[in-house]
């Protein structure tokens, strides 16, 4: 039988999967190391194991302990994890613009999670920094990883990540993108690869609002450099120990907004659902393609999944919102919000009354006028309630083809939202689409209004 002992075992040994449409125009061999294939769905699984195994080696973490880190979510997986197996408690500190994916996720395996805010400095006692040293202070037989510090983390990536990336690619690697964060990944793959060829170039994604690229090109941390960003995973407002500055060849910032496109250009070209760290490495590679030549072998490294980020980035209310989405909502985007989407309408030989106990029954303003399939008119709630106001016994029994007015006009569904205001008026209350299915849909302004 084949079978692991736990699932600590499954951790590592991730693939590579050539990208093809996203870096069509890159004339390099572009490979993904596809690291959601740990079993905690991010890379950080590995130092996670790697920090707990050194601190047991050490005596610094005993049986029935407490595990404590602050983490944006991955790395308090990774750790929830080995808890879970081996028997700790796990407190995780973390930031109030993380995901609540992650959030919800740690609380799922069993760890106890405070939210601490983001924009304060890491020496302020509210930070999840600080709030992490002093739990581990105040807790007895407690261990605070210190993901950032603990030379546990780019070990880790020295002794697998980097190996993987050698023997996969045959020694043929030259470049390796990365976001860096901790600096764990990039500095222990950084180093065994250079060990192997000193040519293999290291390039780091960050992000605007931190401070990791002007350090390495000036040796100047400037604090004018810091200031909140969207994007998770990566850039620091600290220097983590554990990023080697000596073996990155060079930073590239990539925006929020290009960051969060680009990891959805993954996942819609690719198959490759995956966070924010992603389209950030992505990015930073494609605005570095002119460096690159057909002969190169590029491997970037894909840090976690994209199940963390869908109430953000694959979330289109929450791109729009942001101005991080440019195509303009359309009518099939209204149609979408919808929550009721049935068509409701009345025969021209339909009664008044009827017509009128159909707006009551399903709360609408007014009713298309079919002849069998087509629409031939529309009665609105405003024509009904005058006409059973000034004859309620004779007209309730009229048809409806006596007082119906021109149908409602009809839309695609391609049409932009800026252009639908040009059919409402006094006159014409609503519009009818169709969507591609061959659904029939009545649009209003109020539809629009809950929609944006």
């Amino acid at each position: 039988m084949k079978y692991k002992n736990n699932i600590l075992e499954t951790i590592g040994n991730t693939p590579l999967v050539k990208l093809n449409r996203v870096v069509a125009d890159i004339p390099a061999l572009v490979l993904g190391k596809v690291e959601t294939f740990n079993p905690g769905h991010s890379i950080k699984d590995r130092m996670a194991l790697k920090m707990v195994d050194d601190a047991e080696a050490q005596g610094l973490l005993k049986p029935g302990g407490t595990i404590i880190e602050c983490t944006s979510g991955n790395t308090g997986m990774g750790l929830a994890l080995v808890a879970c197996v081996r028997g700790y408690r796990a407190i995780f500190t973390t930031t109030d613009k993380q995901s609540k994916e992650k959030i919800d996720i740690l609380k799922a395996m069993g760890a106890e999670v405070i939210v601490c805010p983001t924009n304060v400095e890491p020496d302020d006692p509210r930070s999840y920094y600080s709030v992490a040293r002093r739990l581990s202070q105040e807790i007895p037989n407690s261990f605070w990883c210190n993901q950032y510090d603990n030379l546990s983390n780019r070990q880790a990536h020295y002794e697998t990540t980097g190996p993987e990336i050698w023997d996969q690619t045959d020694g043929k690697v030259t470049h390796i993108v990365v976001g860096v964060g901790t600096g764990g990944t990039v500095s222990g793959v950084a180093r065994y690869l250079k060990e192997r060829n000193p040519k293999v170039q290291i390039w780091g994604a960050d992000t605007y609002g931190s401070v990791f690229k002007k350090y390495h090109e000036t040796g100047i941390f400037d604090p004018k450099e810091i200031y909140p960003y969207i994007t998770e995973g990566i850039g620091e407002d600290i220097l983590p120990a554990n990023v080697d500055f000596s073996l990155i060849d060079l930073f590239e910032k990539v925006t929020d907004k290009d960051a969060a496109i680009w990891a959805r250009r993954l996942a819609r070209e690719e198959g490759l659902l995956l966070g924010y760290s992603a389209g950030s490495a992505i990015g930073a590679l494609w605005q570095l393609r002119h460096r690159l030549t057909k002969d190169d072998v590029v491997v970037v490294i894909f840090h976690d999944h994209g199940s963390r980020y869908v109430g953000k980035i694959y979330n289109d209310e929450w791109m729009r919102q942001r101005g991080f989405l440019e195509d303009e909502l359309k009518v099939a985007d209204i149609i979408a919000h919808k929550k009721d989407r049935h068509f409701y309408a009345v025969q021209k030989t339909d009664t008044l009354q009827a017509a009128f106990q159909q707006m009551k029954t399903h709360d609408i303003s007014q009713l298309p006028v079919l002849e069998g399939d087509a629409i031939v008119g529309v009665i609105t709630e405003r024509q009904v309630l005058r006409l059973l106001l000034q004859n309620p016994l004779e007209n309730s029994q009229k048809t409806v083809s006596e007082f119906m007015e021109e149908p409602l006009p009809t839309v695609a569904d391609d049409v932009p939202i800026s252009q639908l205001s040009r059919y409402f008026n006094k006159t014409v209350p609503a519009v009818v689409a169709r969507d591609r299915s061959g659904g029939v849909h009545v649009i209003t302004p109020y539809d629009l209004i809950q929609s944006l």
